[in-house]
This record gives C-alpha cells, sequence and structure tokens, in this order.
C-alpha cells in the first residue's frame, strides 16, 4: 500500500544521504523513481540532490508554483514510476503537500519526503507543518548536540558562531551558517562545549 512518508530531523543528520540511498534501493531492483528538489537549493548546481559524503543524484527543481501531482500523472503515462522522493520538503507549500497525498491515494505511489521540523528560530515550515499533519508514516532521522544529547533545534549563526535572533525565515546554507543543536543550548545560545569554549579563548589569547 501507497504511504506519504515523512523523515525529519535536525541539520546535518544525513536526510539527504539516506534519501539518496533508498533512491539507489529502487533503482538497484530496476524500479523508476522521480527525485525532486527546490530550485532555491543553491548550494550546488540547479536540480542536483547532493550529499555531504559525495552522494550525487539528478533531480527535478521545482519552484512554490510546481503542480507535483500533474507532473508525476502526466509522467507516468510513458514512464511508471515506483516512488517519487522530495530533498528539503520544509520548503514545500500547503498546496504541494496536498498534491504529495493526491499522489500516494489516487496515483498509489509511494512518497518520500526528506527535510527540517523547524526553522532556525524553532518555528515550523509550512511543509514540514502540513507533513507531520498529513503523512501516514513518519520518522525522526538523529544526530547530536555537542553535549551529546540529541539534537533538536537549527540556529542560524553569523561569522563568529553566535546565535542568530532575526531573520528571513529561509536563507540556503550548510554548516557555515547552521548548527544543530539540543533544545537547551538553543535556548542558552551556546554552540561549542565549555572545553570547545575554552580552547577558542586559549587561542585567541595565544
Amino acid at each position: 500500500m501507497a504511504k506519504l512518508h515523512f523523515y525529519y530531523s535536525a541539520m546535518n543528520a544525513g536526510k539527504t544521504t539516506t534519501l539518496l540511498q533508498s533512491n539507489y534501493n529502487y533503482r538497484e531492483r530496476g524500479m523508476e523513481t522521480l527525485l525532486f528538489i527546490p530550485s532555491i537549493d543553491t548550494r550546488h548546481k540547479r536540480g542536483v540532490i547532493a550529499s555531504r559524503i559525495g552522494l550525487v543524484a539528478e533531480a527535478h527543481a521545482f519552484e512554490a508554483t510546481f503542480d507535483f501531482f500533474e507532473y508525476v500523472h502526466t509522467f507516468i503515462l510513458t514512464t511508471p514510476i515506483s516512488c517519487a522522493l522530495i530533498d528539503e520538503a520544509q520548503f514545500l507549500t500547503k498546496n504541494q503537500v496536498i498534491q504529495l497525498t493526491r499522489i500516494v491515494d489516487e496515483l498509489k505511489i509511494p512518497v518520500l519526503a526528506y527535510g527540517l521540523r523547524s526553522d532556525f528560530m524553532g518555528e515550523p515550515f509550512e511543509g514540514s507543518k502540513y507533513l507531520l499533519a498529513w503523512a501516514d508514516e513518519m520518522s525522526e532521522i538523529k544526530t547530536i548536540c555537542h553535549c551529546g544529547r540529541k539534537a533538536t533545534m537549527n540556529p542560524r549563526i553569523d561569522e563568529n558562531g553566535i546565535i542568530l535572533r532575526e531573520g528571513e525565515q529561509i536563507e540556503i546554507g550548510g554548516n557555515d551558517r547552521y548548527i544543530a543543536l539540543c533544545r537547551k543550548h538553543f535556548m542558552n545560545g551556546e554552540t561549542s562545549s565549555s572545553k570547545q569554549i575554552i580552547k577558542q579563548l586559549v587561542d585567541k589569547a595565544a
């Protein structure tokens, strides 16, 4: 039975790697897939899903006005697919999440969406909010804070590693702009462990 799956996590937990592994598993068994990534993700070449460990795959870049249901419905008239996979799913709109539910319910094609649950201020993204509400299955991909606890927050940092508390919700970036923290250290604004802080102070004084 086809289902809408939402795999969520904090930054740098390996969401994209997991997506590409799932895609590989389908392809290895001779099953066709469709991959999607937001066009605003400019960290790599447009229409390319790339993980931090070097895995890469071509994907369809989508805008906020893109209709997933119509695209997939037309595509499968000539090329049947076994699964649709979406990277950075937090950037989906409410209407696009509805379209994904239609792909599952009407076209009987499973959809695997991977994304962040919340933004740098701890507020939910639109896509994530509705995926959490409407997905058939939800799974957390875990990563850890510098203290060893599970990381759940995605603070944005400046060039000095200081957490930013205001700004536009969407700003594409990697390890230079975001860090995964547990809730406690997100609230306290602590981006490094005490040992790391002491080392940084010593290095600056040297």
